[in-house]
């Protein structure tokens, strides 16, 4: 008799920064039923993003490759669906797939979620989706369901598991909203962090030492909160330094309070599969589209290679084939979750696909030797809103250099000035909050040396071009 395939979960977020996930030691906040993941699985400390955008992240999720394979480097730039997907495989392997909740990957022929069985996707708000009353799109054309969106998206999802006839394995993608910007709670947790909530200890950041790109960056609490982000004034007569910790605490309350209907959905979740018998025969993801910041630095938002925003939650569990309460710490990105999966289920990878398969080092016998950095490119240069600069860089367990390159190359949504390039070195064993940039320190010369032919070599063998004015740094 043949083993039983896993059922597959996976439950993806946006914008949930591991600093609010108890798992992960948060110190704002609990989360216990995402932490049961944890308990029952393994947690990943060293999970990176490889584009901290929410578009080019699922892209890269779902295909398995980087973004200049997959042709979504910006927010404005759509998929083909018609390319090879970890669900494709999955799908021509004889698994049953479904697709609900914030696709974000453009709508429209040739965009909108191809190779499930079912879909029904947020369309409202340029595919950011609606937190009340939301729209959802399907084959079937558009419909509202009234409602809170993180507890809908849920119901949808295990009412389609329901649905099923027959043994064939299943795999749900669970892909929430929350808690992205504008963080709109619901009603049923408004009460929740209204006491003072700890504030980084990067808050005051002055940046000295960092990049001019650096400083370009519009996503700081103090000055680049909306009112639709912060939902009522300051209070009058506050200095600019009181009045930054009272923006801080107002988007916190809430992003918190999104979080917490998050925590209760991933509980109703794996209430479910245990309900149903399948939780230990179920590979269940949690994770979100990147990191965040959150008053780190100053700021909120993603896009930088710095760590709140590179980092993502990942925990993973499979009762079945995994034991619980592990750690692994190991190199992976998101480009490498779409082998991991097919390999889980016993199903071959597409030899597009770009990623390192860490399921060998899960089960204690590695298939290739553990990655020796983690590559990153964010391509949407000095967008109008952010000012975010483009770079690319390289990370390794200690270090971290960044090299911005400052151009939008012509890409979609990015802004029409081009900036002199820029060099960031960080060691991250001194210097975790990364404060200090030693790039032209002479005791990191050797260092920073071995570190940019890394990043050059680990470029090449992916396929991403250079930047075409890239100067050499020695």
């Amino acid at each position: 008799m043949s083993e039983r395939r896993p059922n597959i979960v996976m439950v993806l977020t946006d914008d949930h920064g591991t600093q609010t996930i108890g798992a992960y030691g948060s110190v704002v906040n609990t989360t216990p039923r995402i932490d049961e993941i944890a308990q029952a699985g393994v947690r990943f400390d060293s999970c990176f993003v490889a584009n901290s955008l929410c578009s080019p992240s699922r892209a890269s999720i779902l295909t398995g490759t980087h973004s200049h394979v997959n042709g979504v480097t910006t927010l404005w730039t759509a998929i083909d669906a018609s390319q090879p997907t970890f669900i494709s495989q999955l799908r021509a392997a004889g698994y049953r797939t479904a697709m609900i909740g914030k696709w974000h990957l453009g709508i429209g022929d040739g965009h909108n979620p191809q190779n499930f069985d079912h879909w029904e996707v947020l369309s409202g708000t340029h595919g950011q989706g609606e937190y009340w009353n939301p729209t959802f799109l399907s084959e079937n054309g558009e419909r509202v369901v009234e409602g809170y969106a993180t507890d809908i998206i849920t119901d949808l999802a295990t009412e389609w598991v329901e649905s099923l006839e027959g043994d064939d394995p299943w795999c749900v993608l669970i892909y929430h909203k929350a808690p992205h910007r504008s963080w709109e709670p619901d009603t049923k947790h408004m009460d929740l962090y209204s006491e003072p909530i700890p504030v980084p200890e990067t808050f005051f950041d002055d940046y000295s030492t960092r990049s001019v790109s650096m400083r370009r960056a519009r996503m700081r609490v103090a000055d680049d909160l909306s009112s639709s982000d912060l939902k009522e004034n300051p209070p009058e007569n506050l200095g600019y330094e009181d009045q930054a910790l009272w923006k801080y605490q107002r988007m916190m309350e809430d992003y918190l309070r999104c979080v917490a209907s998050v925590d209760d959905n991933v509980g109703r979740v794996t209430d479910w599969l245990r309900e149903r018998g399948d939780f230990d025969d179920t590979l269940l993801m949690y994770s979100s589209d990147q990191g965040f910041f959150l008053g780190e630095h100053g700021w909120f938002d993603k896009r930088f290679m710095y760590e709140e925003s590179l980092r993502m939650p990942l925990l993973l569990s499979y009762p079945r084939r995994l034991a619980g309460g592990r750690v692994f710490d190991g190199i992976v990105t998101n480009v490498d979750w779409a082998q991991t999966i097919l390999d889980a289920a016993g199903v071959e990878h597409h030899p597009r696909m770009q990623g390192r398969s860490f399921w060998g080092d899960l089960l204690g016998a590695p298939d290739s030797p553990p990655a020796e950095g983690a590559y990153y490119r964010y391509w949407e240069n000095d967008d109008i809103i952010h000012k975010a600069s483009a770079h690319y860089g390289y990370r390794t367990q200690r270090y971290k250099l960044i090299y911005f390159y400052n151009d939008g190359l012509g890409q979609q949504g990015a802004g029409f000035y081009s900036y002199p390039p820029e060099w960031e070195l960080y060691d991250l064993q001194a210097d975790p909050g990364e404060v200090r940039n030693v790039y032209y320190d002479p005791e990191y010369a050797e260092i920073r040396e071995e570190l940019t032919r890394a990043m050059w070599r680990e470029q090449e063998r992916l396929g991403d071009a250079p930047h075409s004015s890239q100067p050499s740094p020695f």
